[in-house]
């Protein structure tokens, strides 16, 4: 029977991890001889404070010393997923691979506990390594931040954020460890659930009572907690404001081990935070008021949007805020049925109420990795390729194509063999039309926006009316391998192609118009769909 060295602070996880080790292994606390042979060792540290969150890196590097003379074949650390600050450009579902530095002590002290086990227990040491990053253990004495927000009778959450949460049970981190210890390879893992729930859902179910309270209002109270010594003044109100999400296809793929939600794998919330009953109740009030009275949007060519399987919409954003993405997106739903994903500047998430309602929508962080993950589940991804560059064009030039960055849309279709489906908007520009700009260097470091626009009204959008045209897809998987993605000449050739076709549409739109506000330039078109051809009724 092999000796298995665990090292931890005393509670049900340590307890849990205890028992499903002890099955073939005997479990020892301390070793009994200076020459007892230890077959592997496992460490869980404690935290330095209840209420802060940090490891304690004192008693970590006492730890792992012990391990080290120990010489274990195998070290299994228990660090976290905390090791990620949660940020407003949070990607989504990390890798391993993305790197972890960050502001945030508590990012920042789990990182210094992975680095500090590196140190102590190097490869020609002989101890493989091993790191499990969990998400937050979810048990009633778990020192995790967002395990001790949800058993609490109270939760203090910020207003306009409802990020999502990975939630681990205290068995599954168990079950984790303990296939570490048998078949784990050097490296590190992430536990955690395939799915993530939103933190307003997760406080429901557990029966606590949320209290939003406004971040400079926690940062006080944090702060003076701090001078008492038992709470963390910043670094863990950034859990409760941004997602911090990890995947965890290694552990998958190679430890044959798939985590679940604790109460019995709950699946129903979308990993990303698309809530289809948000935009259903919006869809029935403030967005069928812009669409039918406000900006009577009338749409042709929605035939060419797939009714199944996966697609790329390319499309020209106007107007400095969200609207147009917004109302193409209820569009869609509302005539097909479909829901687009739209991949969308991080800026957009990074204030309160803005970042609940693009996250509710649909938006999601602009990353290879996010792309990928739309399309290989069959869904449409939306896709703005001049960038915010575009969404700040000044008014006089609002119908001029900007170029179309690093052609990321081309290589996403190639790669994942979708159709390329071109759309073009005339109307949106004018609802907040960018008359002049100032250069101020706070605000665009602050907001992330290129410059601070001047454009009437400001507030309220004007009443413009809108016309928005689909094309023809682009079937460029079925010309080209997903090999072509690599080919800059390939890929160039098709952007080329997909930017000409959306400049001609938009001029001959233009040509039609007669006025901002009045008038079809659809007018004598074919009616293919119920509501092309005419004003949305």
């Amino acid at each position: 029977m092999r000796t298995v060295l665990l090292l931890g602070p005393h509670d049900s996880v340590t307890a849990a991890i205890a028992g499903r080790l002890a099955a073939g292994s005997e479990v020892v606390g301390e070793p009994r001889e200076a020459r007892e042979e230890i077959a592997a060792a496992v460490y869980r540290p404690r935290l330095r404070g209840r209420k802060l969150g940090l490891p304690d890196l004192e008693e970590a590097e006492a730890r792992l010393r012990a391990c080290a003379e120990a010489r274990p074949a195998k070290l299994v650390l228990i660090s976290s997923a905390a090791v990620y600050s949660p940020r407003h450009d949070h990607p989504g579902h990390v890798g391993e691979s993305v790197r972890t530095s960050s502001r945030n002590p508590v990012a920042q002290a789990w990182s210094e506990l992975e680095e500090l086990a590196e140190r102590l227990l190097p490869p020609e040491s002989g101890t493989e390594l091993t790191i499990l990053r969990p998400a937050a253990v979810l048990a009633r004495d778990s020192p995790d931040y967002l395990s001790r927000l949800l058993h609490g009778k109270v939760a203090f959450t910020l207003p306009g954020h409802d990020p999502s949460v990975q939630l681990l049970s205290p068995e599954d981190l168990a079950e984790a460890v303990a296939l570490a210890v048998e078949r784990g390879r050097s490296g590190v893992y992430h536990v955690a659930p395939d799915g993530a729930v939103p933190l307003r859902a997760a406080l429901r179910r557990a029966g606590a009572r949320r209290i939003p309270l406004p971040r400079t209002v926690q940062r006080l109270a944090r702060a003076v907690a701090a001078r008492l010594g038992w709470a963390d003044p910043a670094g863990q109100l950034d859990v409760i404001r941004y997602s911090s999400t990890v995947s965890n296809r290694r552990i998958k793929d190679e430890l044959g081990f798939e985590p679940r939600q604790p109460e019995g794998g709950d699946t129903a919330f979308d990993p990303y935070g698309m809530d289809k009953d948000y935009i259903a109740a919006y869809g029935r009030t403030l967005f069928r008021f812009l669409r039918r009275r406000w900006w009577r949007i009338e749409t042709r060519g929605l035939e060419h949007v797939p009714r199944q399987g996966r697609a790329v919409l390319v499309g020209v954003h106007r107007g400095f805020q969200p609207w147009d993405g917004v109302m193409t997106m209820h569009t869609i739903v509302t005539e097909t049925g479909r829901y687009a994903r739209f991949l969308i500047h991080p800026g957009l998430i990074k204030f309160p109420f803005l970042a609940n309602y693009m996250t509710k929508l649909g938006g999601i962080v602009a990353c290879q990795e996010n792309a990928d993950w739309v399309l290989g589940n069959d869904e449409l991804l939306g896709f703005y390729p001049e960038g915010i560059r575009g969404a700040f064009s000044m008014y006089r030039d609002a119908y001029k194509l900007k170029k179309f960055g690093r052609d990321e849309f081309v290589k996403v279709a190639l790669r994942n063999r979708a159709p390329i489906i071109p759309f073009v908007t005339v109307g949106s520009a004018e609802i907040y039309p960018i008359l002049g700009k100032i250069e101020w260097s706070w605000f665009k470091r602050y907001t992330e926006w290129p410059f601070l626009p001047i454009a009437p009204p400001f507030v309220v959008p004007l009443p413009s009316k809108w016309h928005t045209r689909f094309l023809e897809p682009m079937p460029v998987h079925l010309h080209h391998p997903p090999a072509a993605a690599d080919d800059p000449a390939i890929v160039r050739e098709i952007s080329q192609e997909v930017r000409r076709r959306m400049e001609e549409a938009l001029q001959e739109m233009l040509r039609k118009r007669k006025s901002i506000f009045f008038g079809s330039i659809f007018e004598g078109e074919t009616d293919v769909e119920g509501t092309q051809g005419k004003e949305a009724t």
